[in-house]
């Protein structure tokens, strides 16, 4: 189903036909070292990520990570949207993209598009954003989206430190 389209991309619900996409952004090094080895290395355990993540979020709040994909030949370029973690209060925009598609605007183009979206079609107040501190690609998108660094925080034991940012989206 199509969320959102830019002048170059289109956004989307992921579902099970994605499987192979996921499968290779998951496993490519930048996402394993800076969003985590999720261990998924067949075809089929990305289709269950996919239907375990972002389908059943969709399912259940209206809002998802999306597969973002060129507007014209429809190519897998990455995803953005917006998550609900338990570990954080508020939902934040997550994004990757495969590498060969990295440095050319579409993850600031995506961003902005999921920003305005959750603003004037979930209604969220304050969006939030968590990066690895040594990530500065992601923390320089964050703060062109107009996010704010806030605080550093532990989601789990074994965390280093994770940069969390925040945003208002009321106007």
């Amino acid at each position: 189903m199509k969320i959102l389209e830019t002048e170059r991309l289109r956004l989307r619900t992921l579902d099970r036909n994605d499987a192979v996409f996921y499968l290779a952004l998951v496993n490519t090094p930048g996402f394993i070292e800076f969003i985590g080895d999720r261990g998924i290395r067949t075809l089929d355990a990305a289709a269950q990520a996919i239907a375990d993540g972002p389908m059943a979020m969709q399912a259940r709040l209206g809002h998802s990570i999306y597969l973002v994909e060129d507007r014209h030949s429809g190519e897998p370029l990455g995803m953005s949207g917006l998550i609900k973690r338990d570990t954080l209060d508020h939902v934040d925009i997550g994004y990757a993209f495969l590498p060969e598609h990295c440095g050319k605007g579409y993850a600031c183009e995506a961003g902005k598009a999921v920003v305005e979206h959750a603003r004037r079609d979930i209604g969220l107040e304050r969006l939030l954003a968590i990066t690895s501190p040594g990530n500065a690609a992601s923390i320089s998108l964050l703060e062109k989206l107009g996010l704010r660094m806030e605080k550093t925080i532990f989601l789990t034991p074994e965390d280093r430190g994770t940069k969390l940012f925040s945003m208002a989206l009321t106007r």
